[in-house]
């Protein structure tokens, strides 16, 4: 298997977590999203995903892009540890909180999103910042408030175990504390992210950890 991947790219490091936590080795392949222009947009690239985005698995000549089906594959493909609970409730909220990370708030602050607003709308990097951190407080707070109601133990989202929730959150926490977001009010993701990077699938999985 090939990834194709990005460094700073929140969708690869969710994948790059998911293989981690499954001990699978992959051949990476770094699309580097400012360099050249921007990588995605290559001829040789858009063949591989013409939406243009990381991450791209490949697989005996087959692409499939987009990050959570990617980890679903994985989750199929190779059953353990398990990333989804057994419980089908729990697997659906499981799947709720993954998607209040990546349908809700990392489309609206992914990087061709912040580069149309500087580039086309001519906003600058204060107000820029401050449409980044609107949409993650917006999608924290519910977050967030989710998980009063279903948290189980301090260190996961759902359940005794690490989900496709915290694979999808970490890699955000990740963002928020680059654009400098003050997280005070959200002390439930505080402690998950606290414990997450705490693990080795984790702490490889990191941008600080990948080439740039």
């Amino acid at each position: 298997m090939r990834l194709y991947d990005y460094y700073r790219s929140s969708a690869s490091y969710r994948v790059r977590i998911a293989l981690n936590l499954k001990s699978l080795q992959v051949d990476h392949k770094e699309i580097h999203l400012i360099n050249n222009g921007g990588e995605q947009r290559s001829p040789e690239y858009m063949e591989v995903n013409p939406q243009k985005l990381v991450p791209t698995l490949e697989e005996n000549s087959r692409y499939l892009s987009q990050s959570l089906a990617i980890i679903e594959y994985l989750e199929e493909r190779f059953p353990a540890p398990a990333l989804l609970p057994d419980d089908p409730l729990q697997r659906a909220q499981a799947r709720s909180l993954a998607l209040i990370i990546s349908s809700d708030i990392h489309p609206l602050n992914n990087l061709r999103v912040l580069q149309y607003l500087k580039n086309n709308l001519h906003a600058n990097e204060e107000d820029i910042q401050t449409w980044y951190h609107h949409w993650i407080r917006e999608g924290f707070s519910a977050f967030e408030k989710q998980l009063e109601s279903v948290q189980e133990n301090p260190c996961f989202c759902i359940g005794n175990q690490i989900s496709i929730a915290d694979i999808c959150l970490i890699p955000q926490v990740y963002n928020a504390k680059r654009f400098k977001l003050n997280l005070e009010s959200f002390p439930r993701i505080e402690n998950i992210n606290k414990y997450c990077t705490s693990l080795p699938a984790f702490i490889q999985a990191g941008p600080e950890n990948k080439s740039n």
